[in-house]
């Protein structure tokens, strides 16, 4: 049998904008509904849902719902809540089985489960012209981003065959293009750049720089950084560390790219221009080598400027004949690729090195490298860099991957994408790759010319074997010029990210402080040094805002169970006697103070000092009640002198005893005062109380309730708690119930912690929290704290 609700618990009814169902039986109200089992479905259920739809079209009905007033016990009572079970999910890491080794080869090698199941008629056509058309892309930004990372540009064809291929077989998305990315290169380049700068290879004449010492040291530095990159990678995927990404916000990933492009752009000009430039490192670096680009400017070498010019109109121009030619080529037409070949014959048919100056590729060794281990002590040097590295690879990787698996309709899987890069980054490293992520430009070509899986991405790299092994050496005649070209013109999608600032000045002003810190602090002080003020930045901004939420006074809309801030709704009404008190985030340490001020703010009553003013009046009450029993002592005394008799009162039950007493008189005059005492007590305890607010002669407010809307309540710490029981406390000492109200299903943890912070007692219970404002308004409506309601106001809610 379920226990009844305590007290009276009149019905209610609520009116929303609805189709009406039919109304039940006379006398139903209040009952439970019953739950019927699912019927098979009909055709006519078909009939009956396309005349509801075409209900929801007519002029809008009112319906009612008529239930209890349901406050948390209750609730609980009815809906049979418990804590749910605790999930030990840590169990299963240690359970050996074979459906468990088999769910494991699956889960950390993904090809054993897609590869048996790949359609060789529907897809293998698509996915080999995707492969050729991303390895003809992959070729030239190979050569050009090895440049920006400071590295012969053999290696960049390196790393764009070792990791595609372990990407091949430990990756979940089936569109991405992993290999050589401009952001990523120029991130190494800081690195190589500042650790092996050009000054420490000077010889002898302090003129020349010794290239082939240099280069070396600067491919030790990034196959350790690589290494060092994959194994942050694979640590955290393994550790299902996936999530930390979210912390880079859309904002902070565009800002810091379109920083990094402008980066990237200003590394190229020396190729431009053909001027050597001081390698600079660490804050204003980037600020410096503009002003030494434009002091050198006179320098340049003419034939490498009209080699870059020519090179750049090439590109673009072909890519506009793409752009127009789009729905008539099978696949693009490989403008870049093209550029490169034309650039190396007009270079070699002409010797633009000896008789313009203009500085090429040089030598490009065929074959491949034998694997070279790390070097440990380097670690300590590039811990730093290989963090943020790993990170934005991740970011970029990740959020690619996801763009394409939405639009594809199958799950990337976050943790096994950074097992899967860490692992490309870690054995590439060993093969002397430096770090890659996946390609924007060239992860569109592969979805669009019809990649289906990653079987392009391994065409594409065995595409780039074939040129390291026989084809390499055809590129020695290169200009440099024309990679740094290939490296700007396609520098273009991040530009146009600058568009950003006027989209989010329009749509939301703090992502766009939010893009600019970044842009700014990336552009001022490197790469890793903004990128970390970037995320500090971000995560302190999000703190600020819920350290300074939206607080609003609530108002019933007219004939509904719904309440909206009185200052942006106009029609709706505060509650007469009831003040509905919100929180847009919620309550934790950071925010009680100001949550608990505001409260009192907005309630129209200086709560602190009308406690005060209260106290002092008590305080003054209890000084002059104290006189009065040290007065009362000696008036007793002198009074039994003079009629010589005492009179012995017991307080608790009433009973007189009367020694010494000789004079009849004498004890009828005992016997009136008594009596006198005795009504005068009676009539003290019929009297009001001293100590409230109208007794004392202080103002009380203008409302009996008070209720706190605690939707946005996600978690409850120890500040939490104290500051809600010191708002109980409070209020309560200027004669005003507090209320606790939206405790809907996602409220369950909440309640936990409440319990186990101990909240409730015998002056806070659960039948002080409400299932939904509304019904905290009705309760406390009806029982008010010695006011008096009026009784058509709560007949109308």
């Amino acid at each position: 049998m379920e226990r009844e609700p305590a007290g009276p618990q009149p019905l209610w009814a609520v009116r929303k904008t609805a189709r009406a169902p039919r109304e039940g039986r006379p006398g139903t109200a209040g009952k439970r509904l019953r739950m019927e089992a699912p019927r098979p479905w009909r055709p006519r259920d078909t009939q009956a849902l396309l005349s509801a739809t075409q209900a929801m079209e007519l002029p809008r009905r009112d319906y009612h719902v008529e239930r209890l007033l349901l406050n948390q016990e209750q609730l609980e009572e009815l809906g049979h809540w418990g804590s749910a079970p605790p999930t030990h999910q840590w169990r299963s890491w240690f359970q050996c089985s074979g459906a468990r080794a088999r769910a494991l080869l699956f889960q950390y090698l993904p090809i054993l489960a897609w590869l048996p199941r790949y359609r060789v008629r529907d897809w293998l056509l698509g996915d080999l012209l995707s492969g050729l058309s991303v390895a003809i892309m992959q070729l030239p930004q190979g050569l050009a981003y090895a440049l920006l990372a400071g590295l012969p540009p053999v290696f960049g064809l390196y790393s764009s065959f070792y990791p595609v291929f372990i990407y091949f077989l430990f990756g979940t998305s089936r569109h991405i293009s992993v290999g050589t990315f401009a952001i990523m290169s120029v991130m190494v380049g800081s690195v190589t750049e500042s650790l092996a700068p050009d000054d420490a290879f000077l010889q002898d004449s302090n003129t020349t720089v010794n290239e082939a010492a240099r280069d070396a040291a600067r491919v030790q530095l990034a196959s350790t950084l690589s290494v060092l990159v994959g194994l942050f990678q694979v640590g955290l995927g393994l550790v299902h560390f996936g999530f930390v990404v979210t912390y880079l916000s859309e904002p902070l990933v565009r800002g810091y790219t379109t920083a990094a492009s402008v980066q990237v752009f200003i590394s190229q000009l020396k190729y431009v221009f053909g001027l050597q430039l001081s390698s600079r490192s660490g804050p204003l670096s980037l600020i410096y080598t503009v002003l030494e680009v434009c002091w050198k400017l006179p320098q340049s070498v003419v034939g490498t400027v009209i080699t870059a010019v020519v090179a750049g109109v090439v590109l673009v121009a072909l890519k506009l004949l793409n752009d127009k030619l789009r729905r008539y080529l099978p696949i693009p037409l490989p403008g870049e690729l093209l550029t490169l070949i034309g650039a190396t014959g007009i270079s070699y048919g002409v010797d633009l090195k000896q008789r313009f100056g203009v500085d090429v590729v040089g030598i490009i060794p065929t074959g491949l490298v034998p694997p070279v281990a790390p070097s440990l002590e380097l670690f300590a040097k590039l811990v730093g860099n290989a963090f943020a590295i790993a990170v934005v690879g991740f970011a970029i990787a990740i959020s690619l991957g996801k763009i394409f698996a939405l639009r594809h309709g199958y799950r990337v899987d976050s943790n096994q994408e950074l097992v899967a890069l860490g692992l490309s980054n870690l054995i590439g490293g060993i093969f002397q790759c430096f770090p890659i992520s996946c390609s924007m430009s060239r992860s569109l070509v592969q979805e669009t010319t019809g990649g289906n899986t990653q079987v392009a991405g391994a065409v594409s790299s065995l595409f780039i074997l074939i040129i390291i092994v026989k084809l390499g050496e055809l590129f020695q005649d290169l200009p440099k010029a024309v990679l740094a070209a290939v490296i700007i013109v396609n520098l273009k999608g991040m530009m146009m990210q600058f568009k950003d600032i006027c989209s989010l000045w329009k749509a939301n002003r703090v992502d766009m402080l939010i893009w600019l810190v970044t842009f700014v602090a990336t552009i001022l002080l490197n790469l890793d040094i903004g990128l970390a003020v970037a995320v500090v930045f971000s995560l302190l901004l999000v703190v600020f805002r819920t350290q300074l939420p939206h607080y609003s006074v609530l108002g019933q809309v007219p004939d509904t169970d719904v309440y909206r801030d009185v200052a942006e709704y106009s029609e709706a009404r505060e509650v007469p006697g009831v003040k509905i008190f919100r929180s847009s985030v919620t309550v934790y340490f950071a925010n009680a103070e100001l949550y608990s001020d505001t409260l009192k703010q907005r309630c129209g009553v200086d709560v602190d000092r009308l406690i005060s003013r209260k106290k002092k009046l008590l305080r003054k009450q209890e000084l002059k009640l104290k006189r009065l029993q040290k007065k009362q002592p000696q008036k007793q005394a002198a009074s039994s002198k003079d009629n010589s008799f005492s009179v012995n009162v017991n307080a608790g039950l009433g009973d007189t005893e009367i020694n010494n007493v000789e004079d009849p008189k004498v004890m009828e005059r005992a016997e009136d005062e008594l009596d006198t005492t005795e009504a005068s007590s009676q009539e003290d305890a019929k009297a009001p109380d001293v100590s409230t607010l109208k007794a004392l002669g202080l103002p009380q407010p203008d409302f009996h309730s008070l209720i706190l809307d605690l939707s946005a309540l996600s978690f409850v710490d120890t500040v939490c708690l104290k500051s809600l029981k010191n708002i109980f406390r409070d209020f309560r000492e200027i004669e005003v119930e507090v209320y606790m109200a939206a405790c809907h299903g996602a409220w369950a943890p909440v309640i936990t912690q409440l319990e186990v912070g101990n909240f409730f007692d015998t002056s806070v219970t659960k039948q002080h929290l409400f299932a939904t404002v509304h019904d905290a308004v009705v309760f406390a409506l009806q029982h008010p704290r010695s006011r008096s309601v009026d009784p058509a106001l709560v007949t109308k809610l």
